[in-house]
């Protein structure tokens, strides 16, 4: 499964530099819903990545693109001996719960003006994964594991608003403005772990609490976009 977001993520970057007509960056905040807030009730954060492959004009104010996001879910740390020979050298033990999606976008937009809303549909899939991984004291990654993982298709709608912030731009820039929107995900049944669902036996075992549930998100997004060419 890692491949294929391998994959996916190549795909991204190749399109970012040989064929996007805009792209933009957002700060995420994510609020699970539904049945995945009943197992997952505290808030996401994370960023995401977009581009669109054309501008919309005033015939036809639309585009279409891809969009790439991350989303932790939840977190743990402690400090352990680096092992049972060794007990007087000491490492952080970090795990993370993770939200990696990907999403064809749609994108309805008033194409002039200062103030211009848009309202959008996605659909793709999320690559949801709980991972572990040991830590120097200089933040160096020594080890790392994924715990448990596993996808789940979903599909949503958003809508928000540009605020121009300058059109005056140098080279290749045309224009740049601030990015607002609400996005809400219709995820499928998938399963994954959560804060607490990795417990710590004796002798070394190690059991999961697995949970399973539809996998529903609300997303507030704040960033910038910027315009490459067209009448922006």
């Amino acid at each position: 499964m890692k491949i294929k977001f391998l994959f996916i993520t190549i795909v991204f970057l190749y399109a970012t530099t040989t064929l996007a007509q805009s792209g933009g960056i957002n700060f995420t905040l994510a609020f699970p819903q539904g049945e995945f807030k009943e197992n997952v009730d505290r808030l996401g954060y994370g960023g995401s990545l977009q581009v669109l492959f054309f501008n919309p004009t005033p015939d036809f104010p639309a585009s279409f693109g891809i969009n790439l996001g991350y989303i932790n879910y939840g977190s743990e740390s402690r400090r352990e001996p680096f092992s049972y020979t060794i007990p007087d050298v000491f490492v952080d033990v970090d795990r993370t719960n993770n939200l990696v999606n990907f999403h064809l976008l749609f994108q309805l937009i008033s194409p002039t003006g200062t103030f211009r809303p848009y309202v959008e549909g996605l659909f793709g899939g999320s690559y949801i994964f709980t991972e572990t991984s040991i830590n120097s004291r200089n933040y160096d990654e020594v080890a790392s594991s994924t715990n448990f993982d596993d996808f789940a298709w979903n599909y949503g709608a958003g809508g928000g608003f540009f605020i121009l912030l300058s059109d005056e731009m140098e080279g290749e820039l045309s224009s740049l403005f601030l990015d607002l929107k609400v996005r809400y995900l219709f995820g499928s049944e998938a399963e994954y772990l959560k804060e607490g669902s990795v417990i710590l036996g004796d002798n070394g075992r190690v059991a999961y609490q697995v949970s399973k549930s539809k996998t529903d998100l609300l997303t507030v997004n704040l960033g910038v976009v910027a315009y490459f060419s067209g009448i922006f």
